[in-house]
C-alpha cells in the first residue's frame, strides 16, 4: 500500500495544471464572494471606481439564489468610466503550460449601452506592461441582453497583441481583465452595467495518455480516501 501511495503522489505531480496558478476546470461562481475580482489601482487617489465590482446574491443564469458579479461604469470620464474587472490571483499564471485553451462565462448586459466584452492578459502587473494581448473574439451584448453564454479562445493565435508578445502574456500572466472593447485593444470609456457568472477554464480534448493519468489519479483518490 505504501508503494501505491508513492505512485499516487507521482501521478498528481505530473498531472497537467497542478501548481501552475490557473488550472483547467477552475470556476468562479461568486456564491461566496467576489473570488478576488476588483477594479481600479493602488496608486494615485481616485483610481477606485465610485461603484466597484460587487456580488448580488440572486438572479444569475440559474435564477433565484444564483449569485453573480456586477461590474459598473457609472461616469463618462475618469475613474469608473470603463466596464472593467481585474483578477490577479487564480486567473494569473501560465495558461499554456496549464493547457487552458478557452475561458467560458455567462454574461448579462444589465445597462442601457451595448457592450462588447473581451479578455485581456498582461505581464507584468503595473505599468507599463511588457506584454499585453486581448482576445480577437468579442462577446457582443445588446443593452438589456439577458444572460448569454460565451466561449473565449485564448491560444496565442486567437489574441491580438497590444504590446510585446501574446505568447509571453499567456505564459506569465500576472492578471486577467474582463473589458468592454468593441475593437481588439484596451477598454473604452462607456457607461454600462455588466453581470458576470460561471467563469470557467477549459482545455483541449486530452490525449489518451492524459486520460489514463487522470483516471489513475481518480483511482488513487478512492484508495487514499478508503485508507483515511
Amino acid at each position: 500500500m505504501k508503494k501505491l501511495s508513492v505512485l499516487c503522489l507521482l501521478l498528481f505531480a505530473i498531472t497537467p495544471g497542478v501548481g501552475l496558478g490557473v488550472t483547467v476546470g477552475q470556476i468562479d461562481t461568486f456564491q461566496t464572494g467576489l473570488d478576488g475580482w476588483f477594479a481600479g489601482g493602488l496608486g494615485p487617489p481616485n483610481q477606485i471606481p465610485p461603484i466597484p465590482p460587487f456580488v448580488t446574491p440572486s438572479g444569475g443564469p440559474a435564477g433565484a439564489g444564483d449569485a453573480y458579479m456586477v461590474v459598473t461604469a457609472s461616469t463618462p470620464v475618469g475613474s469608473g468610466s470603463r466596464v472593467v474587472a481585474i483578477n490577479t490571483s487564480q486567473w494569473a499564471g501560465n495558461y499554456i503550460a496549464a493547457g487552458v485553451s478557452s475561458i467560458l462565462m455567462d454574461l448579462n448586459n444589465i445597462g442601457n449601452t451595448d457592450l462588447t466584452i473581451r479578455l485581456l492578459f498582461e505581464d507584468p502587473m503595473g505599468g507599463p506592461p511588457a506584454d499585453e494581448a486581448v482576445t480577437n473574439f468579442g462577446a457582443f451584448l445588446p443593452a438589456g441582453s439577458g444572460w448569454m453564454h460565451f466561449v473565449f479562445p485564448i491560444s496565442p493565435p486567437s489574441l491580438t497583441v497590444v504590446t510585446g508578445s501574446a505568447t509571453a502574456a499567456l505564459t506569465n500572466a500576472t492578471l486577467m481583465r474582463i473589458i468592454n472593447a468593441p475593437d481588439p485593444g484596451d477598454a473604452i470609456s462607456a457607461v454600462g452595467v455588466l453581470g458576470v457568472d460561471n467563469i470557467t477554464a477549459v482545455g483541449a480534448v486530452p490525449e489518451p495518455s492524459t486520460v489514463l493519468v487522470v483516471v489513475a489519479g481518480l483511482g488513487c483518490l478512492a484508495v487514499l480516501r478508503r485508507r483515511g
